[in-house]
């Protein structure tokens, strides 16, 4: 059998078993062979800086010796077990040690698996059926974080819309549409529908856009204030944003929330947490059949992950880790804002330090509809211009990580200074 060598073998061969050639994540084109610290090789022999690191969990950049070493020594020990396991219930001491609102916690496998549960743990909780969800907030992909993810054509808030084919109408009619960082519309939305709400999830960093000063503290006092739940999904800045996520760094205390990417140290691993009351829905003896909410899953806690997950952390508490991982983040908004400042574009960076973008728009996005009108156009040919310099990303987020090295940071400013200097050129 011929060896295949290039991107472009691998595509047809993918095109073939693959629906639209991948797995549905990323560009298909691109076929990552191996990845090391901060860098990512693909398929045919190019280097890049990994500004994706696999959409988040790869924190300590890829291939962390000591990680290595963890799951290295799990292997022979089993894989998987279908039962309880020492690491994963360690792994669950130490997050609820760590994570303000848990006080437990149920594995599953993926941050989306998380985000369904979760909604569904509210309603079991409260007896009340509908959701709240923010316009463009990211729940993964059952048929309620669906509803308005990324909608192209705009309605009228509260109405849901759904992003994709196959969601029976029925689960529109739960779910309620807010937009982001808009507390007086969240009153008014309450004040009507309130009685019928189970929670009100968020990212609390809704892709990249921050919240307003006031405004997540402003969701803890409405929803507490009627019974219900606020749900925090932290599946992306859980142990990123700080080593108690989020709800750390803003000082909120959410009800319930989600975690996954950095817990499983780069293997699946998500999880629901909560208080005790509200995660006795997951005990059948405590709450009884009718209010018991079944969950289970074939690799939820798998050791491998949870020693992955266990060492994760423990690197984490280490003394400056997220004053490093800040401070690089820094550099890089820096760069990306020096280089577009002095090319003449209009452009916003927008999030955090640890998860950011830039938006070419001369307004701050505050939600979903102010970013959807920045120029997608020129943000596509500057992603472009950053890969054509060795830069690897998504198009929508910039990851930094912990592996990044000087030499890292010096081709990362020279990409994108050359990325500013194109888009100049074009205009």
């Amino acid at each position: 059998m011929q060896k295949l060598t290039t991107q472009a073998e691998w595509a047809e061969r993918a095109r073939a078993v693959l629906p639209a050639g991948g797995f549905g994540n990323f560009d298909p084109s691109i076929f990552i062979a191996s990845g090391k610290g901060a860098r990512v090789r693909d398929a045919d022999g190019h280097e890049f800086v990994d500004f994706l690191i696999g959409s988040g969990p790869m924190l300590l950049g890829h291939g962390n010796a000591e990680v290595e070493e963890a799951v290295l020594r799990q292997i022979p020990q089993g894989m998987t077990f279908f039962a309880n396991n020492t690491a994963g219930v360690e792994l669950a001491e130490e997050i609820c040690r760590a994570v303000p609102c848990a006080e437990q916690l149920r594995y599953v496998s993926s941050g989306g698996e998380a985000d369904m549960y979760a909604m569904r743990l509210a309603r079991a909780f409260t007896g009340r059926d509908k959701i709240v969800k923010f316009e463009g907030g990211y729940h993964g992909m059952s048929a309620e974080a669906q509803m308005s993810l990324a909608p192209e054509t705009l309605v009228n808030f509260p109405q849901a819309r759904p992003d994709s084919a196959g969601i029976p109408a029925s689960v529109a009619a739960e779910m309620l549409i807010a937009p982001f960082n808009d507390l007086d519309f969240i009153r008014s939305l309450l004040d009507e529908h309130g009685d019928t709400v189970a929670a009100v999830i968020v990212e609390p960093l809704q892709r990249i856009i921050p919240p307003l000063p006031g405004f997540l503290q402003g969701l803890r006092e409405e929803t507490q204030k009627r019974g219900i739940l606020l749900i925090f999904d932290e599946v992306v800045t859980g142990f990123r944003f700080a080593y108690g996520g989020a709800q750390e760094h803003y000082g909120v205390t959410p009800d319930i929330c989600t975690l996954g990417k950095v817990i499983g140290g780069g293997f699946p691993l998500a999880a629901i947490a909560g208080s005790a009351a509200i995660m006795a829905h997951f005990d059948k003896s405590i709450v009884g059949a009718d209010r018991w909410l079944m969950q289970l899953g074939t690799l939820s806690g798998n050791p491998v992950a949870a020693v992955a997950g266990l060492k994760t952390l423990e690197i984490l508490r280490r003394e400056g880790q997220y004053a490093a991982l800040r401070a690089l983040g820094q550099q890089v908004m820096d760069m990306t804002g020096n280089a577009l400042d002095a090319a003449g574009i209009a452009h916003r960076i927008v999030g955090d330090q640890t998860l950011f973008e830039v938006v070419f728009t001369a307004a701050e996005p505050r939600n979903y509809r102010d970013v959807l009108m920045a120029d997608g156009r020129m943000a596509a040919r500057y992603n472009q211009a950053l890969r054509a310099g060795g830069i690897f990303k998504s198009p929508g987020k910039t990851y930094p990580c912990l592996a990044l090295t000087a030499e890292d940071l010096d081709l990362t400013g020279a990409a994108i200074a050359a990325a500013a200097q194109s888009l100049a050129g074009e205009g």
